[in-house]
Formats: C-alpha cells, sequence, structure tokens
C-alpha cells in the first residue's frame, strides 16, 4: 500500500515539473492591419508641405509692389501644397537677416529678388545648407541659383532700336542708368550701348546716374536739362523713373526732346502714351507678373521636376499704338 501511494506521489511530482517548464504560450496575432507600420523616414509625411520663403525689396515703388504682391498671390494659390514666409527689406543687410531667419524657419526654398550688391555670400550660405535658391530678375553668379527674368539686354536693344528709328543716327541721348540696380541696369545699358553701336555709330550719347523712382526721375533730370540745352532722346530704364522725367520735360517747357523710354509695365504710365503727341513715350514691358512664374519654379525643383536653370521671359515693347492692349484696371502697378 506504501508503495502504491508513493507511486502516485511520484507521478504527481513529475507533471507538476512538467507544467512549470512549459513556455508560455504565445499571444494570437493580431487581425492584419491593426498594428500601424514602421513609417518609411524616405517619404515625406501624409499631408506635409513644402516650405518657400520669399524675399523681396521694401516697396520704392508701384513696380516692386507689385513683385511682392504677385508673389503672394501665387503662393496663396499654391497653399494646398506649400508653407511660405514673405519678408520685405530696405538694404542688403537686411536681407541677408532675413534670409537667415527663412533658414531657421526650415525653407526648402527661397525666391529672393536681390537689388543690392553684396548677396552673394549669404545665398552661398543658403546653397551649402541644401536650400534651393530660385532669383527673380536679378543674376548673381553663384553654381546652382536657378533664375527668373525679363530680358534686361534686349531691353537695351529695343530701345536703342526705337530711339534710332524716331530721331535718327546723330541725335544726342541721355542714357539714365541705375547703378545700384546691379545687373538689371548694367544689361540694359550693354544691350543699348553695343546695339547703338552697330546701328548708329554716330550717336552721342550721355550717361547720368538716377534711381528706379519717379521722384528721383524729376529731380536727376531737371538738372540734367539745365546742363544739357540739347536733348532728342531718353533712354531711361524703368517707368516710373519716365514719369518723372516728363514732368520735368514739361516744367522746364522743353520741346527738343521726341522720345523717353521707360521699362516695367505700369498702368499710368500707359495711359499717358497717347496724351502728348510730341513725345514718343514708350516702355519695354517688364511685367511684375513673372514672379509667379520664380514661385513655381522652386515648387517644381522642390518636387524633384527637371526645370531650366534660367528662364529668361521675351521683352514686348508698347506705345501710343498698342497700350490698349496692355491697360488691365485690376493691376496693382
Amino acid at each position: 500500500m506504501k508503495k502504491i501511494i508513493l507511486l502516485v506521489l511520484s507521478l504527481s511530482l513529475v507533471l507538476s515539473l512538467v507544467a512549470c517548464s512549459k513556455p508560455a504560450q504565445a499571444p494570437e496575432p493580431e487581425e492584419p492591419g491593426t498594428e500601424a507600420e514602421a513609417p518609411n523616414e524616405s517619404e515625406p509625411a501624409e499631408g506635409k508641405k513644402h516650405k518657400i520663403g520669399i524675399l523681396a525689396p521694401a516697396v520704392t515703388h508701384g513696380w516692386v509692389a507689385a513683385v511682392a504682391y504677385h508673389a503672394e498671390a501665387r503662393a496663396k494659390e499654391l497653399s494646398d501644397q506649400i508653407e511660405y514666409k514673405i519678408q520685405t527689406s530696405n538694404n542688403a543687410e537686411e536681407m541677408t537677416s532675413q534670409l537667415d531667419d527663412l533658414m531657421t524657419w526650415g525653407a526648402e526654398a527661397i525666391v529672393a529678388f536681390p537689388q543690392w550688391v553684396g548677396m552673394e555670400v549669404p545665398m552661398q550660405k543658403a546653397l551649402d545648407a541644401g536650400i534651393k535658391i530660385v532669383n527673380f530678375d536679378i543674376e548673381i553668379d553663384l553654381d546652382g541659383v536657378y533664375r527668373v527674368s525679363g530680358d534686361n539686354e534686349d531691353m537695351g536693344v529695343q530701345g536703342a532700336n526705337y530711339i534710332v528709328d524716331k530721331v535718327g543716327k546723330d541725335a544726342t541721348v541721355v542714357i539714365l542708368e541705375v547703378p545700384s540696380s546691379g545687373s538689371v541696369s548694367e544689361l540694359r545699358k550693354k544691350g543699348f550701348v553695343e546695339k547703338a553701336k552697330e546701328i548708329a555709330p554716330d550717336l552721342n550719347i550721355i550717361t547720368y546716374a538716377t534711381q528706379f523712382t519717379r521722384e528721383d526721375g524729376l529731380k536727376d533730370f531737371a538738372d540734367i536739362l539745365t546742363k544739357n540745352p540739347k536733348i532728342d532722346a531718353v533712354y531711361s530704364m524703368d517707368d516710373e523713373t519716365s514719369i518723372g522725367v516728363l514732368q520735368a520735360i514739361k516744367e522746364a517747357g522743353r520741346t527738343d526732346i521726341k522720345v523717353v523710354t521707360g521699362g516695367g509695365g505700369a498702368q499710368e504710365y500707359f495711359k499717358m502714351m497717347p496724351e502728348n503727341e510730341d513725345i514718343w513715350i514708350q516702355s519695354a514691358l517688364y511685367s511684375p507678373v513673372m514672379v509667379k512664374d520664380a514661385v513655381d519654379v522652386a515648387l517644381k525643383v522642390l518636387n524633384g521636376e527637371t526645370v531650366e536653370q534660367v528662364k529668361i521671359i521675351p521683352t514686348t515693347i508698347v506705345d501710343r499704338d498698342n497700350y490698349k492692349d496692355f491697360l488691365d484696371e485690376n493691376s496693382p502697378y
């Protein structure tokens, strides 16, 4: 009897040890799709928007105001794809500081309208950080910068053709350059001077410096008129400057000047074209709406699309013969 009891106890002990050593049962697998998959860091999170910064000069005249206006308008149109910040500055130092702010904000691309000399170093810093740069209008000698611009040099070429056609090959022409605008003035002057040498080598060219504002156009040209008793034409590079020039001519009572050119596409300037039959008022259309293309280029680059490094928009000449085709009551410029 004792042997039977001992045998039962031994069997119970063995079964107990086996039960204790049995591995824990694996949990039941969850239904497919119930566990979140690890994120793929190479793909942007759903709904992520690209960050694009916009740098423009502070408003000095209507054209610059229109650039900022159209850039922001395009950014708003693309609000389902991008976040944006737009900042305006009064000089190169302020724009440099704002560029640093946009880098800190996390801008992936910056659309810049750098009207001042000295922006090469800060822009190179942004490029080195992997930020895409799209310059509007201004040419900067840096590798990797995209640019959207009107054809500044051709504006000068067309200005020379226009003036020679209206006043002849031996006329006296005043060039109003704007050295502070960098490549814009340099290219427009280059186009004019080289074309003039080709088609009218006897043209008498006198050069003065001014600014892209009507106030400076008025003040500087009033002084120019006192120094030059005979002027046949004025190669002005900007509509705002030209508005000031025309006021100076009127106030001085001068009747010798037969052509005043311009550039940009100001509605006020267009409306002046038919008002004075004694002066051919011309503008080489250089629309601020082009900045929308610069914003588009920035987005395309960030999306990995292939785009041209430089996009040049052709020159259109506007004068009293066709100005009605370019009137736009909704234009801010």
